[in-house]
């Protein structure tokens, strides 16, 4: 017999954890191969379309998904995890995504080269603000003690760090970053990919008898995501290229950082890491299947 939710803790090992920071850093390490100083430059050269995906992203998604949980009153654990993935940066498949969907792709990346670089501060602060705003998830909060500065560190050196990293090498290495990009690229997305389903092997018994309870919930929040993103770009009268953009970026999470902070600072609690995984999982099969829709038809020049 299976316990409350909100008291199981995943199979989750020190080393595991080791590994899985290993893993996103080797990602995103092989995404900044891609960047370049000029992709920082685009936001200024379209600063209403990035106006439009921060706030859709950093203000609009997090306050969504507090209204989401008032609404449905999930179990706390459940709650706290949807809150997290919310505030976490843009998920890694996001550029792939938006180059299927004909939209920005120079948007894409500079969109989420910024938004990996202000998350060590927007992250921990939206979950501390919208996490506070709600009861059964203040109680998380306050049992945890989550230090602020910690999650600063370790965002810092899981996606800042790597991400520099690998704009370097491309800046002084262009032929060097040319020729591990692509190979690093699919052997680290492969390994993330193992990774997630061994942890999943190893709590199968646990996933499958609370995954019907986020199930809803993940796929409620993942359109709510994206039609946050659609129409926050229709408000602010971005091109529809950009609008495309702005729609996959919001609704394309990082749920692999995600479930590195719940083990790292909530102990892997269980709602928030079935929350987390299957939002890793959903996102990837509604974004793909929206971005071969969209892709299906040129978009209307701005």
């Amino acid at each position: 017999m299976m316990g409350d939710i909100d008291d199981v803790v995943l199979n989750f090992s020190p080393a595991s954890l080791t590994l899985l920071n290993v893993i996103l850093c080797v990602v995103m390490f092989s995404i900044a191969l891609d960047l370049r100083p000029d992709d920082f430059r685009e936001v200024a050269r379209r600063p209403k379309s990035f106006l439009a995906g921060f706030v859709s992203q950093f203000v609009a998604l997090p306050a969504l998904t507090f209204l989401l949980i008032v609404a449905m009153e999930p179990r706390p654990s459940i709650a706290l995890g949807l809150m997290l993935v919310a505030a976490c940066p843009g998920g890694n498949i996001s550029n792939f995504l938006t180059h299927r969907a004909k939209g920005n792709v120079a948007l894409s990346v500079s969109m989420t080269a910024v938004a990996t670089l202000i998350c060590p501060i927007a992250t921990p602060l939206n979950i501390a603000i919208w996490g506070s705003l709600y009861g059964p998830t203040r109680e998380i909060l306050r049992a945890t003690q989550i230090d602020p500065l910690s999650v600063l560190y370790t965002v810092t050196l899981l996606l800042i760090l790597p991400m520099a990293l690998g704009m370097t090498l491309n800046a002084r290495r262009p032929d060097l970053a040319a020729k591990v990009r692509r190979p690093l690229r699919i052997v680290s997305m492969l390994i993330f990919v193992g990774f997630i389903v061994a942890a999943l092997a190893a709590n199968w018994a646990f996933f499958l008898a609370y995954v019907g309870q986020v199930a809803g919930l993940v796929v409620s929040h993942n359109a709510l995501a994206l039609a946050a993103g659609f129409t926050i770009a229709t408000l602010l009268r971005t091109g529809e290229a950009d609008r495309r953009t702005i729609t996959i970026e919001t609704g394309i999470q990082n749920s692999g950082l995600g479930l590195i902070l719940i083990f790292a600072f909530f102990g892997g609690l269980g709602g928030m890491t079935v929350a987390a995984a299957f939002w890793g999982i959903w996102h990837a099969v509604s974004g793909l299947a929206l971005a071969s829709w969209m892709g299906r038809r040129e978009p209307v020049p701005a």
